[in-house]
C-alpha cells in the first residue's frame, strides 16, 4: 500500500470560465495530474459529484476508454465521495473493486457518485457508481484505510 493523500490535500480549487464553470479542481496528486483532470463539486442536496471529459488518450485499442482509466478515475471518486469523512487526514485504497457495465467513447462525460457506506476509526467503507448520459458504465465499492504520514 501507498500513501494516497498527504494532509492538506484537502483544498478545492474553483474554476470560474468555460466548460467546468461551477466545478472545481482538488488536490495535487501527481498521477491524477497526469491521467485527468477531473473535477468535482457537491450537487444542491451535498451530494459528492465528479467528472471527467473522455479523451482518445484515455482509450485503448477498441476505441473504448481503457478500463484502466476508469479505474483511476473511480479511486478519485471514491476519495472524493469520503473527504470529509477522512477531514484531510492521509489514507490508501485498501481494496478497490470494480464492474464494468457499460462504455465510453471519446468526448463522453463520465459523472461520478457514491456514498460512504460505514466509517470506522481506521476504515472507511464506500460504494458508487460512473455514468454516461445518466446510464451506469461502472459500478465500484471499496475500502480506504486511514494512515499515518509517511516519514
Amino acid at each position: 500500500m501507498q500513501a494516497r493523500r498527504e494532509p492538506g490535500y484537502g483544498a478545492m480549487t474553483p474554476i470560474s470560465e468555460g466548460e467546468w464553470t461551477g466545478w472545481s479542481q482538488w488536490g495535487s496528486d501527481p498521477f491524477e495530474a497526469m491521467t485527468g483532470p477531473y473535477y468535482c463539486r457537491y450537487d444542491a442536496e451535498g451530494r459528492p459529484r465528479t467528472a471527467l471529459r473522455a479523451e482518445a488518450r484515455h482509450m485503448n485499442g477498441s476505441g473504448a476508454m481503457h478500463g484502466g482509466a476508469l479505474m483511476t478515475f473511480a479511486d478519485y471518486t471514491l476519495f472524493f465521495v469520503c473527504k470529509a469523512t477522512l477531514d484531510d487526514a492521509p489514507a490508501v485504497t485498501a481494496t478497490c473493486n470494480c464492474e464494468f457495465v457499460g462504455a465510453v467513447g471519446v468526448g463522453d462525460l463520465v459523472e461520478g457518485t457514491g456514498e460512504v457506506v460505514k466509517a470506522g476509526r481506521s476504515m472507511i467503507f464506500v460504494r458508487g457508481t460512473l455514468s454516461v448520459g445518466g446510464e451506469p458504465v461502472v459500478a465500484f465499492s471499496a475500502v480506504v484505510k486511514r494512515s499515518g504520514a509517511r516519514a
